[in-house]
């Protein structure tokens, strides 16, 4: 195969994915100098040589209501697509995370004989996990960042690779908090916990008042705690600045963004649970995961859950390495209770898991996936 022969097609729906895929187009290309890439991604793939079919944000919808309204919108545009893969196959289609989009086309693209590759496994090990039948008939590849998961698919004969994740391979072995306090004009010396109730509307609706109670009750414990809260954006800014004032809590500051270094920062954080966590176990931070949603949709989860842990730190341990309150468990007094023991104890002993697990997430995320994806094409074209 020489450089120039290479063509794929790539699809990414949202920012995170454009990320993902930008980084494996580079590594691609550094065996592949003639590489040419077709699909949909964001501005960071557009660096990369990518030849945009639709603008990615006709993909970027989010929730219940607003998918259903663009609905006949994104159904036209995923059937432009694979005509447009089935008239020029590549040699090999890899979809980037948005599951229910790529995973529907992918399986049409494999029907017509284009091999396809998927980058960040659907989360069939925490529930729904009869879905990878349907994903068996889609793809040829599955791009896993997290070690457990290549088994599962194995179980049904699915060739999946551990490829490692991105942000352990960004985020040092031993990071800087004290670059982290200086950049938010904190003392060396300070007591700091951060607060992080998620970046969606409703989660900070059901938990940041939470959050509020239990920093109010630990201030009076330990007096000269400080408090940091990022915000994910403008209208949580302007969401959590007002549950902040009704608090009317002392000594804490709401950062616009900026929240690996908020929680890099502090001594301890007090967190939703989701992604977000992954990233305090990279830094290191003792942590206290928590989450709350409606009880219908409680219930549901519940059901439909196949793994005891909710909290990605416990999933990647096998063990209640970190505390988890979650629903009816989720209150102000329980908070307290586990802030307090990260804070009045020495958590060594969980810093060093944390290591562990830094190490093996820590491969070379973007070498792995193109050498995988390098191998599946040339098996194909060898097929």
């Amino acid at each position: 195969m020489t450089p120039a022969e290479l063509r794929i097609g790539v699809l990414a729906g949202e920012a995170s994915g454009d990320i993902l895929g930008s980084r494996v187009v580079r590594a691609l290309r550094q065996h592949q100098p003639g590489l040419r890439v077709e699909g949909m991604g964001g501005p960071l793939l557009a660096e990369q040589g990518l030849d945009s079919l639709f603008p990615m944000e006709r993909l970027s919808v989010m929730g219940f209501v607003e998918p259903l309204k663009r609905l006949p919108e994104l159904l036209r545009t995923r059937g432009a697509v694979f005509e447009h893969f089935r008239s020029h196959p590549p040699d090999f289609f890899l979809g980037i995370d948005s599951p229910d989009f790529n995973l529907a086309l992918e399986r049409k693209l494999r029907a017509w004989g284009v091999p396809t590759a998927h980058l960040v496994s659907p989360t069939v090990w925490a529930w729904r996990e009869r879905r990878i039948h349907k994903i068996a008939r889609s793809i040829d590849l599955m791009l896993c960042l997290f070690p457990f998961e290549p088994a599962i698919y194995h179980q049904h004969g699915v060739d999946a690779r551990f490829v490692g994740h991105p942000l352990a391979d960004e985020i040092p072995m031993q990071p800087d908090q004290g670059a982290a306090r200086a950049a938010l004009n904190l003392s060396p010396s300070a007591t700091v916990l951060a607060l992080l109730p998620g970046s969606r509307g409703g989660e900070v609706s059901m938990l940041a008042p939470l959050f509020l109670e239990a920093a109010s009750t630990l201030k009076s414990r330990f007096p000269e705690l400080q408090f940091l809260v990022p915000a994910a954006n403008a209208q949580r800014m302007e969401q959590l600045r007002a549950l902040v004032n009704t608090s009317g809590l002392q000594d804490i500051t709401l950062v616009d963004g900026r929240s690996r270094e908020v929680m890099l920062a502090a001594n301890a954080v007090l967190m939703a649970s989701g992604t977000a966590t992954l990233e305090a176990l990279l830094l290191k931070r003792p942590m206290v995961v928590t989450y709350r949603m409606a009880p219908v949709s409680w219930a549901l989860v519940r059901r439909l859950a196949t793994t005891p842990f909710a909290a990605l730190p416990n999933i990647l341990a096998g063990e209640s390495l970190v505390p988890e309150l979650l629903q009816e468990a989720a209150t102000p007094e329980s908070m307290v209770t586990a802030v307090s023991e990260l804070l009045e104890t020495n958590q060594d002993a969980q810093v060093q898991r944390f290591e562990a697990i830094h190490e093996s997430l820590r491969l070379g995320f973007e070498q792995r996936c193109a050498d995988a994806l390098l191998e599946l094409a040339a098996s194909h074209r060898h097929g």
